[in-house]
């Protein structure tokens, strides 16, 4: 089944490119460290899943691109055009000449609307080329104008043109320290509204990723490209094909479906995480070796003691023994408390990793099985040059401090009504923002009570 991508935004454009960048160097490399056949099938699955073959031989992304200001689409295109390798359709694009103004309003309330015909038409052509249609990836930030705003509004009418597809929303959440001085408004207006009309939404901080290309990947000055190359990565090595569980021998045919089916088992829960062990600057790749219960036993550390990357996770962090009661405050402190978590290992003797730790019932929340709380998919493929890769989506309380900050700092703003006529202008009133605070409050009460 195949995906189409709906690139919203600056930040949305810059990261598809780059995923789509990731996608085609890897499954053109040699590295794949398994036998001819299994190659073949996995750049077979990988094309029917993002791109289209055109006549000339080069693979067309399916994508759709949506700014509204035309720099980025432009740069983008004419990069991936260069690259030889890949190429966006020449239709597949839309953008105007004035950009929202990093105003949620302005996206949600103006373009969106204004522009809803020619946007959701090229959504449609995208989802008529494909022979069976798995469902939408949309890539955004949360914090400007049409990403967020644009973004939420797109997210919507998808929902209600293809009310059976998949929708799953990568969304990059803000520094800390902060982009847009409005940034926590349009971060509140964006998640509450894509929580009605998403299946999940897929979150990177960027604060993270920033340490990661500082610590991990040696870069001094760290450039927006670098930071969008790591998250590329990730997204690579959760929609690169692997086997399901109850798969067969065939790779997997719809992994949107598969990722929710197995991630979001109750609709009050919809924040998925992931983390990505190793990752490292390709020079150093030939001097590492790595062991698969190594890997295992970091990845479910990061996980419980709610740690992005392999470097600095806190050991003392233990699961709470069944049985015994914890007073929660200390508990949310410390431990990371799971929903359901999808584990996908790829490259040599994947076959024989013991994956018990995280059958451990004390990991999830209760009223749920640990056996249908855990998931694992594997292939013997490499991914992009590592010889053994493992990548963790989590659905758990990871992202409890981040959201309950970003809720905290708005409703501040909002109390004292702080830009609020930037929103109403536009049509966004004073009940809209409480119903999107209520909305949150809700899912942060939800995570905290695991």
């Amino acid at each position: 089944m195949s995906i189409v991508t709906v690139q919203l935004g600056q930040c949305g454009n810059q990261i598809g490119h780059e995923v789509f960048s990731a996608l085609c160097s890897d499954i053109r490399g040699t590295h794949g460290l398994c036998s001819k056949k299994e190659n073949e099938s996995y750049q077979d699955s990988c094309k029917e899943r993002f791109f289209c073959e055109e006549e000339s031989g080069v693979p067309v992304a399916r994508a759709v691109l949506v700014d509204m200001e035309p720099k980025v689409i432009s740069q983008t295109l004419s990069m991936a055009a260069r690259s030889g390798h890949w190429k966006y359709s020449s239709q597949s694009h839309f953008c105007q000449k004035q950009g929202s103004g990093n105003n949620w309003a302005n996206g949600y309330s103006v373009h969106g609307p204004r522009h809803k015909e020619a946007i959701m038409d090229l959504v449609q052509k995208e989802a008529e080329k494909c022979d069976r249609l798995g469902g939408f990836l949309t890539t955004m930030s949360m914090a400007g104008g049409t990403g967020s705003g644009l973004g939420a509004f797109v997210t919507q009418c998808l929902r209600d043109a293809f009310p059976t597809s998949f929708i799953l929303n990568h969304v990059v959440w803000p520094y800390g320290t902060g982009e847009v001085i409005v940034q926590n408004y349009n971060s509140v207006l964006t998640l509450s509204h894509l929580y009605h009309s998403s299946d999940a939404l897929l979150v990177h901080e960027n604060d993270v990723i920033h340490k990661i290309c500082a610590q991990l990947m040696n870069i001094k000055q760290i450039s927006f490209r670098d930071v969008n190359q790591v998250i590329a990565h990730q997204l690579g090595s959760v929609f690169q094909p692997t086997h399901t569980a109850g798969g067969g021998s065939g790779y997997s045919r719809n992994p949107l479906g598969d990722l929710l089916e197995t991630l979001v088992p109750h609709p009050e829960f919809r924040m998925l995480g992931l983390r990505n062990i190793p990752q490292m600057p390709e020079s150093s790749l030939p001097f590492s070796t790595f062991s698969w219960p190594g890997l295992i036993k970091h990845l479910r550390q990061m996980l419980i003691a709610n740690a992005q990357m392999e470097e600095g996770i806190d050991w003392q962090v233990r699961p709470p023994h069944p049985g015994c009661s914890i007073p929660s405050t200390n508990k949310a402190l410390h431990f990371n408390t799971s929903i359901a978590n999808l584990l996908i290992l790829r490259g040599k003797d994947v076959h024989s990793v013991d994956l018990g730790s995280f059958q451990d019932p004390s990991l999830y929340t209760s009223w749920l099985n640990p056996q249908d709380a855990f998931n694992a998919w594997k292939t013997p493929r490499a991914f992009n040059k590592y010889e053994k890769s493992a990548a963790l989506v989590s659905n758990s309380q990871f992202l409890l401090k981040p959201l309950d900050s970003i809720v905290g700092k708005a409703w501040n703003m909002f109390a004292s009504k702080a830009y609020l006529h930037q929103y109403t202008k536009f049509g966004i009133q004073e009940e809209d923002f409480l119903d999107c605070f209520t909305t949150l409050e809700q899912v942060i009460s939800s995570y905290t009570n695991l």
